[in-house]
């Protein structure tokens, strides 16, 4: 299985061991709980959540099913809604697949890509037959989808140039929205090409000789009951190299990948191929940074290049990659750590913040906030080690068991976790009962944001109580399971949670949209806060000498960072998005699938130290690698302080802009963060000074 390959030096296989005794296979959940059994949070019996076997296939139906995964829209609502593929957007009907080399759109708040249905492929219906697509196999890199109606079988690996769909006994119709120029074909009748109005010129490969005939000004028809294999490219430039290439590598084609982390900062595509020769995909821009010096298993083709909304797409020669995220350091305190003369004002203001900690002071109990005001908490603890003030520690402890341990034991009556089977994962009381409620958690949004507040406050807890650490060990690992599970492949049956539930090993970080279909895919606004869920769960295994979890979680983290830099953060110099928004925005508000989008959620444009926040919070050690580049951070405060003179900006978002701005003009900012008089729900004064006076 993948999670014997998830190995470190020194401990081989342990964290899906870890997770086998913490999460039981899906068969004893509906059976009686035996002596010494894991921990369980109780069974949802009834939810708003939709039902998955209207598009997985029955065998698949045994298993925990992801819940904000790169086709998630195929499986919502009527599965209509289109997702990105890379290079293509992928839109399927009752009986056929739409397929888009899209074109961008672009002004200075937004720009996205506009979907048009290039090339359809469609087969002959069967009336009898299923009307929807079914989903038959999924990996960490692709999904199968069928449509059993028309019997045919996509196979949809993303970073492929060509569209394979396989074909069996049945007539195919090729169409396309736009006027067929021309259209011709080989002696063998096995390739095929079609310039259409728009001036695309599209490549049709066929594993045996076909008969397409041109029917109309836009369609094409085979009326014989063909079986096999058609692979269908857009060339993108008029080079007849570039046509050359895409002849050579047609005979070889995906049909899934698996990503596995090999070891410690490692990360290995391997696609499982069929047909014949070498394997031609594509890579981000994220990819070829990353991709290892040493790796003389590919072979970069620079001249084979495919446009994108994340950035030019390189063709890569190989079935296996291996990529390198730069180490990232995992720690409790400050890097570089705090001068002693820093000290006094620190635990100043520490003192203030551990006495108005009140457990009988109302809190929300919605499982974001509450997780934030708990974290907020165990970071004063986190302080007071570093600044040698222990004395208020044992308050802060008091304070972390009373507000933690209802979550754990059930007890705590406004809301709780309760495990769902229909998609194998945790939910909330409130969550379930109301998809709009616990900001969308019981549909799966946002569930590696709200569970990483809750495992800092969890991993700093048993840090400095060992004992009660021991006592909870059960449902803290239950609870980074949730998002956190890497053993076995996607249809394991291992676990009752899905394979990382919301990080994307073909993008390297995380969505956030869980069962809701939108338009432009899948979603996210807070990178820094995917950062905190990966680095809390790396904490967690500090905190239980688990050097497994440390080493999956950072690895995670790194990529995640990487990331954001790359598409959340941008640079004056940025070459990937077009100049009409780089020229207006330092960063993104909302990264869709096929947008970017520079308002909020809950705000305008306008709202720029809203955004700033966003990507900041919460302020910890690891920040500092987030925001690593001294002179974007320079950009992005000169870039968000104008927006501070508006009328009606909250003090809360302010304190995260002087923290950045404490990077390099740490006086000043100082002065600043000591003028506050209200602060973020998940921050405080301690906090804002731990981190300005621990900056160079």
């Amino acid at each position: 299985t993948r999670a014997n390959r998830i190995t470190t030096t020194s401990s081989s296989g342990k964290l899906k061991e870890t997770f086998e005794s913490e999460t039981p296979p899906p068969q004893e959940m509906a059976s009686s709980r035996p002596e010494n059994a894991p921990f369980l949070f109780p069974k949802c019996e009834d939810s708003v959540l939709p039902d998955p076997s209207r598009f997985f296939s029955h065998n698949l139906l045994s298993s925990p099913l992801p819940t904000n995964s790169f086709f998630q829209n195929f499986t919502l609502r009527n599965g209509d809604k289109a997702e990105y593929f890379h290079p293509y957007i992928i839109k399927p009907a009752v009986s056929s697949l739409s397929i888009s080399y899209p074109t961008l759109l672009r002004n200075s708040a937004f720009f996205y890509e506009v979907f048009k249905a290039d090339i359809v492929i469609s087969g002959s219906p069967d009336p009898h037959s299923r009307k929807t697509h079914q989903i038959s196999s999924f990996s960490d890199l692709g999904v199968t989808l069928d449509f059993p109606s028309s019997n045919l079988r996509f196979f949809l690996v993303r970073g492929s140039p060509y569209i394979t769909c396989s074909v069996s006994c049945n007539s195919i119709t090729i169409s396309t929205s736009h006027e067929v120029l021309s259209f011709s074909g080989n002696s063998p009748c096995t390739k095929y090409t079609a310039n259409l109005s728009n001036h695309q010129k599209w490549l049709i490969y066929a594993s045996s000789p076909v008969t397409l005939t041109k029917c109309g000004s836009s369609s094409f028809h085979c009326p014989g009951g063909f079986s096999g294999i058609i692979r269908i490219v857009v060339l993108p430039c008029s080079n007849p190299d570039f046509e050359s290439i895409l002849d050579r590598f047609s005979c070889c084609y995906p049909v899934s990948g698996d990503a596995d982390f090999t070891k410690p900062f490692t990360l290995e595509y391997k696609w499982e191929k069929r047909g014949f020769g070498d394997l031609l995909m594509l890579a981000h821009p994220l990819h070829l940074k990353l991709l290892a010096s040493d790796n003389r298993s590919v072979t970069v083709l620079d001249s084979i290049k495919y446009e994108s909304i994340d950035g030019d797409l390189i063709g890569v020669v190989g079935d296996s990659w291996v990529l390198k995220p730069d180490p990232v350091p995992v720690t409790w305190h400050s890097i570089k750590g705090v001068k002693e003369s820093s000290y006094e004002e620190i635990i100043s203001a520490l003192v203030k913040d551990v006495n108005a900690l009140d457990s009988s002071s109302p809190v929300s109990g919605w499982s974001y906030f509450y997780g934030k005001v708990i974290a907020r908490a165990a970071r004063l603890a986190l302080i007071a080690e570093e600044v040698c003030y222990h004395h208020v520690i044992p308050a802060i402890r008091s304070y972390l068991k009373i507000m933690i341990e209802p979550w754990l034991d059930g007890s705590f009556e406004p809301n709780g976790f309760l495990y769902d089977p229909k998609w194998g994962g945790l939910i909330t009381k409130q969550g379930s009962r109301d998809s709009k409620s616990d900001m969308g958690y019981g549909i799966y949004n946002n569930h590696h944001i709200h569970l990483g507040y809750f495992l800092f406050a969890i991993a700093v807890l048993a840090k400095i109580d060992p004992l009660w650490g021991m006592r909870y060990r059960a449902q803290a690992y239950t609870l980074m399971a949730d998002f956190m599970t890497l053993g076995g492949k996607w249809d394991h049956s291992n676990s009752v949670y899905t394979r990382l539930r919301c990080f994307d090993l073909f993008k390297l970080h995380s969505w956030a949209g869980g069962l809701t279909a939108f338009a432009d895919g899948r979603n996210q606004v807070c990178p820094s806060e995917a950062v905190n869920a990966y680095y809390s769960a790396a904490l967690l295994g500090l905190a239980y000498g688990d050097v497994q979890l440390v080493a999956a979680a950072s690895t995670i983290m790194a990529l995640e960072i990487h990331a954001a830099k790359m598409w959340w953060q941008v640079k004056e110099d940025n070459a990937i998005y077009p100049k009409e928004f780089t020229s207006e925005n330092r960063l993104v508000g909302i990264l869709w699938s096929t947008k970017r989008d520079s308002s909020l959620w809950f705000g305008s444009k306008e709202w720029k130290e809203c955004r700033l926040g966003q990507q900041l919070l919460p302020l910890v050690p690891v920040s500092e690698i987030l925001f690593s580049d001294v002179k974007f951070v320079m950009q992005v405060v000169k870039w968000t302080l104008p927006a501070l003179r508006r009328d009606g900006v909250k003090e809360g978002w302010k304190g995260f802009v002087y923290a950045l701005e404490s990077v390099y003009n740490k006086d000043v900012a100082i002065e600043k963060i000591r003028g506050l008089d209200e602060f973020d729900d998940g921050n405080s004064l301690s906090n804002l000074l731990w981190w300005a006076h621990s900056r160079d």
